[in-house]
């Protein structure tokens, strides 16, 4: 934490190029991560400043990290998505969403584990539950939640909002509803980050009692982007059993731990398989691993969900999961509801 007191301290003594106070006092730098090799990023908004000014601003917030002790590189994610503050007034450090309690984000630390099929199912659980659901696929690069949920064609924009689609009592709304299916989407960081609020900000949602948000896997610009412009209520984090999983995930646990973001639990995913034949159990990813590392980082252990059939076919089929793995989602679902306070 010594080096993150630094940046913060450093941080505090640029000031604002448009006035307010330092560059933490108005919020125009947020979202401090500090790697375990002394690599520091943040997050500097750039709204107000033309290039000049912007480009200045980033090499004067670079040159004062490098120069501390500890930090082997700095990495300045530049954004311009936050509205525009008069000057000499505090800029806010949050963003509310009118007519959502609360955002959930479910996030990974790599590819392949199965969190979209984790984020879907959660959604449908949590309305099961009785709640008001939303779900936003901001998997930008690979967007799942139309397939899970069987939405086809363009979104909808109805008095310049984009209007999400219903599907198993919930609202949905992924960018593979705006792009062309089969079209790769190239977008540098800022780019993308800057989607996500939109899409949050900008979508007819109405009033939901949670928003669930699908991250793309990873730890990069947008959950940084995420957690200083929406601060969700918490992040549900998604891992197979497997050692390389795993380390992946603890990268993430950290993540959000160091921008504020409580975590509210891990999932272990593929945590078994039941041959439907015979009955045997057997372990292709492991066993355990996913809760005795959330134990080690003092995180809530949310559930097992098997890898069988069932899962898959509901997937394909754009149909909840039921049955035992069904009713797993739902003690899940509790959880969190608990947890975040619906």
């Amino acid at each position: 934490m010594a080096i993150k007191d630094d940046v913060t301290q450093a941080l505090a003594g640029l000031p604002d190029p448009a006035g307010g106070g330092s560059l933490l006092a108005t919020g125009r730098a947020a979202g401090i991560v500090v790697k375990d090799d002394g690599q520091v990023g943040l997050v500097l908004a750039v709204d107000g400043l033309d290039k000049t000014a912007a480009e200045r601003l980033q090499a004067q917030v670079e040159a004062a990290v490098r120069r501390l002790p500890g930090v082997t590189a700095a990495r300045i994610i530049l954004t311009a998505d936050r509205a525009a503050a008069p000057a000499g007034a505090a800029r806010p450090r949050e963003t509310t969403v009118p007519g959502i309690r609360k955002l959930v984000a479910v996030a990974s630390g790599k590819g392949g584990v199965g969190k979209s099929t984790v984020a879907a199912n959660l959604a449908f659980a949590l309305a099961r539950a009785g709640q008001a659901v939303g779900l936003l696929d901001a998997d930008i690069y690979g967007p799942s939640v139309p397939t899970l949920l069987g939405i086809t064609g363009r979104a909808r924009v109805e008095h310049d909002r984009l209007q999400p689609e219903s599907r198993h009592g919930i609202k949905a709304l992924s960018m593979g509803m705006m792009t062309d299916p089969g079209k790769a989407i190239v977008w540098r960081g800022p780019m993308a980050s800057s989607a996500l609020v939109q899409m949050v900000e900008q979508c007819d949602w109405g009033a939901l009692d949670v928003l669930v948000i699908d991250l793309p896997p990873g730890t990069g610009d947008v959950q940084l982007t995420l957690a200083q412009k929406l601060k969700p209520d918490g992040a549900v984090i998604v891992s197979t059993p497997q050692d390389l999983a795993l380390i992946d995930a603890r990268r993430a646990v950290a993540m959000f731990g160091e921008v504020g973001v409580r975590v509210l639990g891990v999932v272990e995913n593929m945590a078994g398989y039941c041959c439907p034949q015979c009955g045997h159990v057997s372990d292709p990813f492991g066993h355990g691993g996913a809760e005795t590392e959330a134990q080690a980082m003092g995180v809530p252990f949310l559930g097992r969900i098997p890898l069988q059939m069932a899962v898959r076919t509901a997937s394909e089929t754009a149909q909840p999961i039921g049955g035992e793995t069904g009713a797993q989602f739902d003690e899940i679902a509790r959880s969190v509801m608990v947890t975040v306070g619906l």
